[in-house]
């Protein structure tokens, strides 16, 4: 199961890019609307990514390349600026979100119920 967490994860990082530019672009109902899809689509793939993967873990590597990718997606598609010292610290944000999931324990920790 721990696969189709980490694809969960992944889409949900997608989804963010498509829910953040709408939020910088969107001009009118239809776009706003979709917009708000995005952002439920995004946080449903956070919430079954954390039925099986721990939620530091699923909130540090979605931020993470959520991020880098909204980067990239600014300079490729929009024509933003982009610098080296940027491309060097998506670098380390990448790095650091290959390290987490490296490292990380595949399962969630149980909930224990109070009586």
């Amino acid at each position: 199961m721990g696969k189709k967490a980490w694809i969960y994860v992944f889409l949900a990082a997608v989804v963010e890019v498509f829910w953040v530019v709408g939020l910088r672009y969107s001009s009118n109902l239809l776009e706003w609307a979709g917009t708000m899809v995005a952002i439920i689509f995004s946080f449903y793939f956070i919430i079954k990514a954390c039925e099986n993967l721990p939620s530091g873990t699923v909130y540090a590597v979605f931020t993470g390349s959520g991020a880098a990718a909204i980067v990239l997606v600014d300079y490729l598609i929009f024509g933003s600026d982009f610098s080296l010292t940027q491309l060097a610290f998506i670098g380390l944000i990448i790095t650091g979100v290959i390290g987490i999931k490296i490292t990380s324990d595949e399962t969630a920790p149980e909930i224990k119920e109070q009586s």
